[in-house]
């Protein structure tokens, strides 16, 4: 009986053991059991972890790669930019949304099938081009940005797979050309290059962008000192004039000479910045700023100018201009020879290129040079608008170069600039830096300049007037508002020769002349006779344009018109 027992136990090594119902359950039967359902879950968590490994090494790889710039557009393609308006609050530029059209080339199934649906709302697509790009491979390339309404919703309704639409901002000029070299000009990714809306980058725009805090609900619009209305004048009239006086160009410019405030600026050929498509264009040229002339006989005004504030002659003062100066190889002649002595007075009115010769020769050349550097129009401006030229000169200047630019020949400057200078002449004596943006008389007189003393600009004053009354600035002449002024017409430099045909013109304009407030100054290049027979000098085009932009803007300018002088005369005393 031990012998059996023995036995059983040495082959089975096992126990029996009751369960609970009685069942009788074999210890060792269960632990192999539940060995083998260890191992199957050891290997499905082997599974799982091998998964979840390769996937963590793929972001891990992915980390440490370039990011792929195909894979869609940046976050700020299109930041944000403040609203530009007037001095009135009248919007100049505004940001708007519009669609822009992407396509995901690794989607895209036909590439010549989507290029040609497409090109049925967008004829003027690349083809080549257009499939290169679907034919990539890339992730995200874009197709057209700024789209219409129209060609969003026609784009749509082709179901092109692949294709889609990103919400952007593009700017909106509202007043479209009429003061689209002030307010310049952004690209495609709303980002100023020309003008005020460059200017306003530069001034940290471009930074708050970049930080993606340029967020609209926090751009306070940009005001300039341009009155729109005033503006609408100007650039009405340079339009009209350069259309009617067959001429290649025109601008003009409305100046505050209390405050150096730019109240209205336009130049003709301009463009339509909505669409800017002839923008970069050789005759797109903001000529006030940008563009280089000799500026004629109005540079007259400086050299007279200059002759009083030196105190080398008066008003009284006399010179004789019977004859042409001969210097050199030169012959300087009067274009309305009197053949006669000259008072100062007469010198300017009747614009005497032999009179002014001699003013300067009084002078002399350091003192002349010293002058119109003193006064600004040989030194870059320094202004807001980035488009602005700098001025050129002889670098030696001899005797003969101080007799030409006596009458605005042999240096060149910018009609912004002179107008500049001449308001110097008028406002008391101070130069004021020109400014788009709003400046009190205040803040003007904290960076003014005295240039000449009260004496010279009551003299100047007097000689504008006088000329206005008697001389070549009578065709600028508005009842009630006593304009003065004084024209200038300049042979223009062709294949190194002054040329007898083609001229530029201008003119300046001060008023009213017992006060004066404003400068107007006008341009016409190249100008031809309105009508056969006509003449072509400033006073006949530039001079025009002068007195039509007062007339239609006085009021609007604050300035109240006065017809106790009869006939609107402009003529005050000097004593």
């Amino acid at each position: 009986m031990i012998a059996k027992f023995s036995t059983l136990g040495s082959l089975l090594k096992r126990r029996k053991k009751q369960g609970d119902d009685g069942s009788i359950v074999v210890e060792g039967a269960r632990k192999a059991t539940g060995g083998r359902a260890r191992t199957r879950i050891v290997m499905t968590m082997a599974v799982f972890f091998g998964i979840y490994s390769a996937i963590a090494g793929r972001l891990v790889y992915l980390g440490f790669q370039s990011p792929d710039m195909s894979g869609g557009p940046q976050n700020r393609v299109t930041a944000s930019r403040p609203d530009i308006v007037d001095r009135n609050g009248e919007v100049l530029a505004t940001d708007i949304k519009t669609a822009s059209l992407f396509a995901e080339p690794r989607r895209i199934v036909d590439a010549d099938e989507a290029i040609e649906k497409l090109s049925t709302v967008l004829p003027e697509i690349d083809y080549e081009q257009t499939y290169h790009k679907l034919k990539s491979g890339a992730g995200f390339v874009w197709l057209q940005r700024q789209l219409t309404p129209k060609q969003q919703s026609d784009i749509m309704q082709l179901g092109i797979p692949g294709f889609g639409f990103r919400t952007e901002k593009r700017r909106f000029y509202p007043s479209g050309e009429t003061s689209s070299y002030i307010v310049g000009l952004t690209n495609i990714d709303n980002q100023g290059i020309s003008g005020m809306e460059k200017y306003i980058d530069d001034q940290g725009l471009t930074d708050l962008q970049a930080s993606g805090l340029a967020v609209a609900r926090d751009l306070k619009p940009v005001q300039l000192s341009i009155d729109l209305r005033v503006q609408n004048v100007v650039r009405d009239e340079v339009a009209n004039g350069m259309e009617r006086f067959h001429a290649i160009a025109a601008g003009a410019v409305v100046l505050n000479v209390k405050t150096g405030e730019v109240m209205a600026m336009a130049s003709v050929p301009d463009f339509d910045p909505n669409n800017p498509y002839n923008a970069q264009d050789k005759d797109r040229l903001n000529r006030m700023s940008a563009g280089l002339y000799e500026m004629g006989s109005t540079f007259k005004s400086f050299t007279t100018a200059m002759a009083l504030d030196s105190g080398k002659v008066t008003l009284e003062s006399r010179f004789d201009a019977t004859r042409p100066i001969r210097i050199g190889r030169q012959t300087i002649h009067d274009f309305h020879s009197k053949g006669r002595v000259l008072s100062v007075p007469e010198v300017f009115i009747y614009s005497s290129n032999i009179g002014s010769a001699k003013e300067a020769e009084a002078v002399g050349i350091e003192g002349h040079r010293e002058f119109l550097h003193r006064l600004g129009v040989l030194e870059k401006m320094q202004t807001e608008l980035p488009e602005v030229a700098r001025p050129t000169e002889p670098k030696v200047w001899k005797q003969v170069n101080s007799i030409t630019i006596a009458f605005g020949h042999g240096v060149s400057t910018t009609p912004l600039q002179t107008a500049v200078g001449c308001a110097a002449l008028m406002n008391g004596g101070f130069l004021i830096e020109p400014t788009f943006l709003p400046r009190t008389a205040q803040q003007a007189m904290e960076v003014a300049k005295k240039v000449v003393s009260e004496k010279t600009v009551e003299g100047m004053r007097y000689l504008y007037a006088l000329n206005a009354e008697k001389g070549s600035g009578k065709s600028a002449r508005v009842p009630g508002y006593r304009v003065g002024g004084k024209t200038g017409t300049a042979e223009k430099v062709v294949n190194g020769r002054y040329s007898k045909e083609k001229n530029f013109n201008a003119f300046v304009a001060a008023f009213p002349m017992d006060d004066p407030q404003y400068i107007v100054l006008t341009i016409a290049d190249e100008p031809k006779p309105e009508k056969p027979g006509m003449g072509a000098t400033a006073a006949s085009n530039a001079g025009v344009m002068a007195g039509n932009i007062i007339r239609r803007s006085a009021a609007m300018l604050g300035v109240k018109p006065d017809f106790s002088h009869e006939n609107g005369a402009t003529l005050v005393s000097y004593q």
